[in-house]
């Protein structure tokens, strides 16, 4: 039996832009996650992605990623170990300090790039179709507001 909470007597949760922004980014995450793997790629997975954000095409030296991402080095190392078994990226001695390695793509990561370029505009296009384009641009304007570091 699943227990039931007493929503009478909860206090109800604030509806704060926290909350909407994380349900529209899951949201954009998973369509986009799911088009990829159709697209053939069905290596591709959401905590993938979060480590492929953080290698640029020219690729990047594998310390540089675990400073980027705030996760163990382990974690970083299973997420590479992974992808480097499906062929996506490479790791070959860092040019700069040969201790270290440096991460890049194969022709396999960098046509799933290709195809991710693709695929975002696509979803861009159905935003844009749902909101209208009006509200699109005002919606891209106010997150980019958002991003930018406040002066102090």
């Amino acid at each position: 039996m699943v227990k039931q909470l007493d929503e009478k007597d909860a206090k109800a949760l604030p509806d704060h832009i926290g909350w909407r922004l994380w349900q529209a980014s899951r949201a954009w995450q998973a369509e986009f996650a799911e088009a990829m793997r159709a697209a053939g790629h069905g290596w591709f997975s959401e905590g993938r992605a979060g480590l492929l954000g953080h290698i640029p095409r020219r690729g990047t030296r594998q310390a540089a990623l675990i400073e980027r991402m705030g996760i163990s080095k382990q974690a970083v190392q299973q997420l590479l170990d992974g992808l480097e078994a499906e062929g996506v990226i490479e790791r070959a001695p860092d040019p700069e300090d040969k201790r270290g390695k440096f991460v890049r793509y194969t022709s396999k990561g960098l046509a799933a790039l290709d195809d991710g370029d693709h695929i975002k505009i696509d979803i861009e296009k159905r935003y844009r179709e749902r909101l209208g384009e009006g509200s699109f641009e005002a919606l891209m304007a106010a997150l980019r507001g958002l991003a930018e570091p406040q002066a102090s």
